[in-house]
Formats: structure tokens, sequence, C-alpha cells
């Protein structure tokens, strides 16, 4: 049938339904021609229907089709130049996703022909392959918007408070008892009541989340019976992955997560996103075209002079140009859309110096991208975190991001890895670390909030192989151990793997809660990798981007040890809840302030006497103290109020020996008690100090709080 196509409008962009029918509007600025493709929903893959959107305003296709409704599935075919040489790609031979679809429906399909050119053929991407993709590429879904959100409110959580939980959503549920077996893995198992009950006990405020955009597998994994697990390849920035949907219904995947959000809000815990703006799954040139390659691909990606080539800040064959008006409002629209309609609370930008990039492809914190983002009345409000770095030149960027963006602290975990294992020459580097990192930051005006903090993420080691390998164990990701980083700054404690050694296995959890307890102790924001605080491991494997199963998946269920260092942790993070001390908004300056008895922070030797210049350059300092005035915190309360906590002093030793430290006398009418002590986790809280003197077992922390002397 010939189907009505009225000229519609060139805003909002992607297939938008008024109650009526859809607003279809694509941007290409080098098509000739953009035909909408119509499939049978029950059969994905056969197309029934083909219009074309005959209106163009400043390079947006559009047009409106009345009674279309939600849940058809749609691509688009894009006719124009195939000349590689210039830049160009379109290929109308192939299905293409909207870029601003709200919802896939289907997988990338390998087998069948999405390249833009033909396999095999010695021009390579030269020469135009023109067999029909559509079996093999997603369809895009037409999304209706309503959904009850009730009375549901955002945490907003000051980032002071702030404490960040980095998770996957089928890794983190997969394997949970109490959430039914039809629903783990999914948006729904994360928001089940069991899940978010470990959340609560926990104290994380926050659950920053793997890529949750659509993404593609990758085919040579596919090859190799593994697939993408982690989800930073993606397909489309708009529609949430749906095989973390229970239902794979077309659309069905924006509602369940809606559903997460709510229930996670409701418990007063923020959502936020992984996100992967610096590159896309079509790779390089010779990659498949499945959305913006065909769709305009010089506006979209960084060329090289030679404009057939892609330069590759991201080590993943291609990188989104930011710097291009189009790209940029793609990447600010889909922002604005996933805060407004899906309702989450912030976002972490993966490789985030790439955004950055200018002109010839060097980065400037001034970058139009950082300007819209901070002056957008909807994304100025949300969190903003940065992974400080990418693969190109100039990129690593931690401590040059603008405000008001966070950053992924790298320098404070190598140094904090680094210390606790015992190398030298750290003394000035921790002191920096554990205070907020005002090296770093305070020279631009930046407040120690501006300092993510982490000793794992992700991409590494989880905290428990980091104190049980020195070297990565890959094997399992087929590349031969070629694959993840070797510079990890792990120690095994003496035997690689896995022991029945008690002395090996009591020192390792030892420094299990040696570095937690420094994350938690530290100004900034900490972040928490999911199963650190049950002691998972992934068997030695630092790059497990592929293992979509139990070595990925966060084992439940939890032995004694397991038990005793997720007790540990939760027991930290509330500490920290409750101690304004440890919540500072600005940095230290080493002196009394208003009428405060103790300096807002000092410094001191095992003897007890304050450290001096000559001993943060003694490369052997490995044992120090540090005690915090509770009574010295400049920045008022939100009611304008002086904000009194309590004094802490924290007691480090990371020498192999124990080390006996001079206790600095508590103030008046006060005395000091125990709340952690990491060679002993069962001693403490308010365990009452009995003397002047304290021995540190080697390599741990003591934590004590001054409390009245009654």
């Amino acid at each position: 049938m010939s189907r009505e196509v009225w000229p519609g409008k060139p805003y909002p962009r992607g297939a938008t339904f008024d109650g009526t029918g859809v607003n279809f509007a694509v941007f290409s600025q080098v098509a000739t021609r953009v035909e909408v493709c119509l499939f049978d929903p029950q059969n994905p893959s056969k197309e029934v229907e083909r219009f074309e959107l005959q209106a163009m305003t400043d390079d947006v296709w559009h047009g409106y089709v009345p009674g279309l409704e939600p849940g058809t599935l749609y691509g688009l075919r894009v006719h124009g130049p195939y000349e590689p040489q210039k830049g160009h790609r379109c290929n109308p031979y192939k299905l293409l996703v909207d870029p601003y679809a709200k919802a896939l429906h289907g997988e990338v399909d390998w087998s069948q022909p999405v390249f833009g050119y033909t396999l095999g053929n010695d021009k390579q991407d030269l020469m135009r392959d023109e067999r029909d993709s559509a079996a093999g590429v997603p369809k895009s879904v037409v999304v209706g918007d309503y959904f009850d959100w009730g009375n549901e409110r955002r945490p907003d959580v000051p980032w002071r408070k702030t404490v960040i939980y980095e998770a996957h959503v089928k890794g983190l549920t997969m394997r949970h008892p109490k959430v039914p077996e039809n629903q783990r893995g999914t948006y729904a198992a994360l928001g089940h009541p069991a899940v978010i009950e470990h959340l609560l006990k926990l104290g994380v405020t926050s659950v920053e989340l793997l890529p949750v955009h659509a993404f593609a597998d990758d085919s040579f994994l596919g090859e190799k019976g593994l697939s993408n697990f982690w989800g930073y390849n993606t397909l489309c920035y708009f529609a949430p992955e749906a095989s973390y949907a229970s239902r794979r219904t077309p659309g069905g995947a924006v509602n369940e997560f809606k559903g997460m959000v709510k229930a996670l809000h409701a418990a007063g815990i923020e959502v936020l996103l992984d996100v992967v703006y610096n590159h896309s799954c079509e790779g390089n040139h010779l990659g498949p075209t499945l959305s913006l390659k065909g769709l305009d691909n010089a506006s979209y990606y960084w060329l090289m002079p030679e404009a057939r080539y892609y330069l590759d800040f991201t080590g993943c064959g291609n990188s989104l140009n930011a710097s291009n008006p189009q790209t940029a409002r793609l990447i600010v629209d889909s922002l604005r859309y996933w805060v407004e309609e899906m309702h989450v609370d912030g976002f972490r930008f993966d490789l985030a110096t790439v955004l950055g990039r200018m002109g010839k492809g060097e980065f400037s914190p001034s970058a139009p991208i950082f300007q819209i983002i901070n002056q957008d009345p909807v994304l100025g409000r949300v969190k903003l975190i940065s992974e400080p770095w990418d693969v190109g030149l100039g990129g690593y960027q931690v401590g040059g991001f603008p405000a008001p963006w966070r950053e992924w602290n790298g320098k404070y975990r190598d140094a904090l890895r680094r210390y606790w294992k015992g190398d030298e020459n750290l003394a000035g580097e921790v002191g920096h670390r554990l205070t907020g990192s005002s090296d770093l930051y305070q020279g631009a005006r930046r407040r120690p909030q501006a300092s993510i903090n982490f000793v794992t993420a992700h991409d590494g080691f989880t905290l428990h192989d980091l104190v049980t390998y020195s070297h990565k164990h890959n094997e399992a990701n087929g590349e031969h151990n070629r694959d993840g980083a070797d510079d990890n700054q792990a120690w095994n404690c003496g035997v690689e793997g896995e022991t029945q050694d008690s002395g090996v296995t009591t020192l390792r959890e030892r420094q299990k809660r040696n570095l937690l307890a420094s994350l938690f102790l530290s100004q900034g924001v900490p972040m928490l990798v999911a199963g650190d605080e049950m002691g998972r491991t992934q068997g030695g494997n630092n790059n497990a981007y592929c293992q979509d199963n139990e070595l990925s998946w966060v084992d439940w269920n939890l032995d004694e040890r397991r038990l005793a260092l997720l007790e540990f942790t939760s027991r930290l993070i509330q500490f920290r809840h409750r101690q304004p001390v440890l919540q500072r908004r600005r940095f230290f300056q080493g002196k009394h302030i208003w009428d405060s008895e103790y300096k807002d922070l000092a410094w001191f030797r095992p003897d007890g006497t304050e450290m001096n210049q000559e001993d943060w350059n003694k490369p052997f300092t490995r044992s120090l103290a540090f005690l915090l005035g509770g009574d010295a915190i400049p920045s008022p309360d939100e009611r304008g109020q002086r904000i009194i906590g309590d004094a802490l002093l924290v007691l480090l030793n990371a020498h192999h020996e124990p080390v006996r430290f001079t206790v600095p006398p508590p103030t008046q009418g006060s005395r000091w008690v125990i709340e952690f002590y990491t060679a002993d986790d069962q001693r403490g809280p308010e365990e009452p100090v009995s003397s002047g003197h304290f021995e540190l077992t080697g390599r741990s922390l003591a934590v004590f709080r001054e409390v009245p002397a009654t």
C-alpha cells in the first residue's frame, strides 16, 4: 500500500509519537535521499513498506506519518556519495539504525552483509557492497513516552556525601539467590528489594552502571564463543540495552529501565550511567556500516587528512568528533533524554578526553562540548564524571578538566596501591591523595570532591585479585594473555594465586582492609566496585570485558571470610557518613580554624612529632599518622551553621614490621577510642586506648576517634 506522508517537522530528531502519528527527523548534510523502511514485528527481517522523507530543513530530512503507532519497527536507508577517499560512505543497501532511536529490537548478525564494502575484494572499502543488510541489523522501535512515575523524587545527593558503587546490571544480579530466576541479570533485578537491601546496608548513595546504551557484540569475540560483556561498543545512544530486560518485547526495555530507576530513587539511591560518547561500534574504515557511518560519516567521526581513514584516540578504531556541532548535538540530546525521560542522576564519561579534542585533535578544557553541557539548564545540575584520559597524544588529563566536572583520579589509585605493597618515595604522594589531591585541583579553584577516588575499577584486578596475583592471567580471553594492562601495581603477598597458607591469607585480608579503609578515610568521592566488599575474584583476569559468565558475575554465596569483609566495608562506609571531617568541601590549610582545639590537619611521625619537609622527602617513610580536627571545618552547613564533628586520628604503617606510635594527647576532658584496626577487625568500635602508645602491626592501619572522657 502507499502510505500518506506529510512534510512533518525537523524536530525533535528521531521518531516521535504524538498520539495520532509519528514524526521522523534525520540529519545528514551529504544525503541526496532518505528512506524509512518498516518491518514486520512477527518477522523483523521482512521489510513490509518503504517511504521517503521528502522534506528537508537545514540538512534535517523529515516527514510525518499519520496513524503510525508505538511498537513500529523501522530502519533508515540513506542515498548519497560513496566516496571513502573523501570521507563519505552512504550506501542505501545498508539498513541503518536511527541514532535517535529510543529502543532497538534484535542484534547485529555478522553473518549478514553488514559491511558497506565487499569483503574479500582487493579494493577493500573502496568497493561498495550492494547486498541488502536488513536481516543483520537491529530494528529501531517507535516508543511512546508514557510511564507512571508516581511521586518519584530524585535523591539529589550532595557530592560531599556521595559514595559511588560501580556495577554491571547483569554482573551484579545474575547469581543473586533472592532474585527470581527469570529476572536475574536485568534492570528488574537491579531494582529488586533484595538487591536494594544490600546497597542500603552497605551505605552506597549512587549506583554507577557500566554501559546500558544499546551496544553491538564484536564479530571476533563471537568466533571465540565470547561476547562483549562490558558493553563499551555503543550502537545507539538513546536506547537502553534490550538484553538487560526481563521481557524482550520491542521497546520493553524502556519501561523496565524506568521501573528500576523509580525503585532505586524510592530507596534514596542515585543512578549514574557510564557512557561511551568517544567512539562507536562501527570501527575503522574496515568496520561495519550500521548507523552514523552510513548517515554522515565525515560529520560524526574524526578523519585523517586522507579522509578514507579515521583518527583513533580510543584504540577502538574510530573517535566521535564532538567539536562538530551535529555530533555535539547528538551527545547533548542523548544526555538530556536520559535525564529528563529516564530520570538518571548523572554520567561517567568513558575516555572523556576525546570529547575535549578540537582543531587538529588537541585537548582543551574550553572545548565547545564542555561549555554546552555546563550552560545547559538540564545537564548543568547533574553529576558529571570524566575518565580523564584517552590513548591519543596528550591524552592523560587528570586535573585538567573544567569545573563542574569530577575526575577518576588514576594517580590516587596508583599511589595507594604502591604504598600498601611497600614501595618507597611515596610519603608526599600519599599525603596529597588522602587529603583530596590539592596538588591537582586546588590551583584551578576546584574542591576536594573533584577527585573520584578508587583503588579498583571494572577495568583491572578486583580487590581480592589485587592482593592475590602479581601478574595478569587472561588466558580465558583467547589472546594468549597479551590483552589487559601489564602494570597493575599488584602484589600477591608471597604466593601467586589462591593458597591455603594461613599467613599469606591473613596478610591478604589485612591488605584488603587497608585499601578499603584508606579509600573511605580519604577526602574526595569514594568509588567501590561491586563485589569488592565481598572479596569477588576473577581468577587473576584483569580484562574480563568478554567474560559473560561466572568469572564476571558477583558470587553471593559468602563464607565466613567474605562475610567479615562485607561487614567491615559496611562499617567503614557508615562511619564515613557520620563524620563531617571526612566530607570537607574545602582543602586543608594546616592551621587552626575558628577557635578549634586542633589544626584542621596535622601530620605526625611515629614518635609523635609533627612532620617536616625532611620527613616527607625521606624515601623510606612508610609509617605516618594524620589528625583531622573535627572542630576545624571552615564550610558551614546548608543553613549557614558551623559544623562540628569528631576529631579523628589515623595511623598508617606500610612497613612489613610492627611500628610503635606515640599517640598525640587528646584535648582536655576527652579520650581516644579505637574505631578500626585492620590487623584485627574484631577490635573497635569505641574500644578505649589504654595508653599514649600504640603498636601497629606491619602493613596495617588504625583509626582513633576522640570522645568525651566520661
